[in-house]
């Protein structure tokens, strides 16, 4: 496949428009999965604003029920490629869970989830956060502040427990690096126990993204960590209180991407730019002109195809806003990006954080070479992909030579401190010491046997 996409870049860079006018389609009706989250937007908008027809896609879009059920769908073929979380083709590379080659060339968008508690969590916090001169909460909000509470449910003998949408989510690893920032241990995972709840002070499950409020209001779970809307829907039904975005937690974060099987790339690369260009316009639709056009983009979000949540609901983030409290709403104008910063990019860098986050809680059992890590990031994450298909929106008019990243060389810049909770700065280039520098989790040989960590 390598040969292939480096054959797909070198026409793409060296031809103009009489290439792209001229791309044949392996495979023209397609059926694409999704979850029913903000962040899908990227589809939603090529589809409603014609951008696959004008590639001769024809495309089907089907919500899935959970995240298994999508990632078994593309494997199975039933679905050509999805929305998909992050950690999704990483893990199913490397044969965490499902063994298959998955990868991405577009990354849908940065930042867009919370973490939501719920009012009876919410009230014993807030003697534990400081307040601002009106009196409101001082942001962001420390796991600090939920450790008392923890103690609290303990000393009752009652577990505390939360939910994610799962295993391999970015809700999981975020939610786990906040409770660890804050020094809860959000508990371990090993090849005999996969729960990811050994050692742990508060217990994690998963519960899809729609059911969140409707856990959260039965008592199952004191808190969650999701995308939109489902925090702000817990705002609107008052029965919980997002505590933290996770543009706070770790300032441009990456979030889902669009995945594929490496068998689907190689058996239709023309197909494979075509997808790729019809995202990326919607991504540069989603976010010009200051984010002018979402309120369109809420309207077809809040179509019950896609999101099917209120348009009020949908607009409190996708619209520069997150409400915390009823009537504490804040500016965050990136806490949905889906092309600014070059969010659409692939880069390995991101796949990398992720891999780590693995080895940190012992999904990954066995300490990895720095190499291994790149490896891997190589192996699913798809840059040439990727610029090959904006170079040909370039030739066609489409998009302007200055959004991309053509010499990138795939990894960004460090993350400065000041842009993470904990004041740890993250450099994908050196995955083992990022790992070093944690305090809570596994780092260097360390494996977890029974229910304790050795090594």
């Amino acid at each position: 496949m390598k040969h292939i996409l480096l054959g797909l870049v070198a026409a793409a860079l060296s031809t103009g428009p009489a290439l792209a006018q001229s791309l044949e389609l392996e495979k023209d009706e397609l059926t694409f999965g999704f979850i029913k989250l903000t962040d899908m937007a990227p589809l939603a908008v090529a589809y409603e604003n014609g951008y696959f027809l004008d590639e001769g896609l024809f495309v089907t879009l089907e919500a899935q029920a959970n995240w298994k059920v999508l990632l078994d769908g593309v494997i199975g073929g039933q679905l050509d490629g999805a929305h998909m979380l992050a950690g999704q083709p990483l893990a199913a590379t490397i044969g965490y869970g499902t063994q298959a080659h998955i990868i991405t060339p577009f990354s849908m968008d940065l930042n867009g989830n919370g973490i939501t508690v719920s009012n009876e969590v919410w009230e014993m916090m807030k003697p534990n956060i400081p307040t601002m001169d009106d009196g409101r909460p001082q942001h962001p909000i420390s796991a600090e502040a939920l450790a008392p509470v923890v103690e609290s449910f303990n000393a009752k003998g009652e577990p505390f427990n939360m939910g994610m949408v799962f295993p391999v989510s970015t809700h999981n690893y975020e939610l786990r690096y906040w409770l660890a920032a804050g020094g809860l241990h959000p508990g371990y995972y090993s090849p005999e126990n996969i729960s990811g709840q050994i050692g742990a002070d508060v217990f994690l499950s998963v519960t899809p993204p729609p059911q969140m409020p409707a856990t959260l209001e039965a008592g199952t779970i004191h808190g969650y960590c999701v995308g939109e809307p489902w925090n702000q829907q817990a705002v609107f039904k008052g029965i919980g209180v997002p505590v933290i975005t996770d543009y706070q937690l770790w300032k441009n974060n990456p979030e889902k991407v669009f995945g594929i099987t490496a068998e689907f790339a190689e058996q239709y690369p023309n197909t494979t730019l075509a997808i790729t260009k019809a995202l990326i316009r919607a991504a540069i639709w989603l976010d010009e002109n200051d984010n002018a056009n979402r309120p369109a983009a809420v309207e077809i979000l809040s179509q019950p195809e896609y999101v099917g949540a209120d348009y009020d609901v949908i607009a409190n983030s996708m619209t520069g806003f997150f409400e915390f409290e009823k009537g504490d709403k804040r500016d965050i104008p990136d806490f949905n990006v889906f092309f600014r910063y070059n969010a659409t990019y692939p880069f390995y860098s991101d796949a990398i954080w992720y891999l780590t986050q693995m080895r940190r809680w012992g999904q990954i059992d066995e300490a990895k070479d720095d190499q291994w890590f790149h490896d891997v990031a190589k192996d699913v994450y798809k840059p040439e992909i990727y610029l090959a298909a904006a170079r040909l929106l370039v030739d066609e008019g489409l998009a302007n030579e200055a959004d991309f990243p053509w010499d990138s060389d795939g990894y960004k810049a460090a993350t400065p401190a000041e842009d993470i909770i904990d004041g740890i700065p993250y450099d994908g280039r050196s995955p083992n010491a990022y790992l070093d520098s944690l305090p809570i989790g596994l780092k260097g040989g360390q494996t977890v046997v029974g229910s304790e960590v050795r090594g």
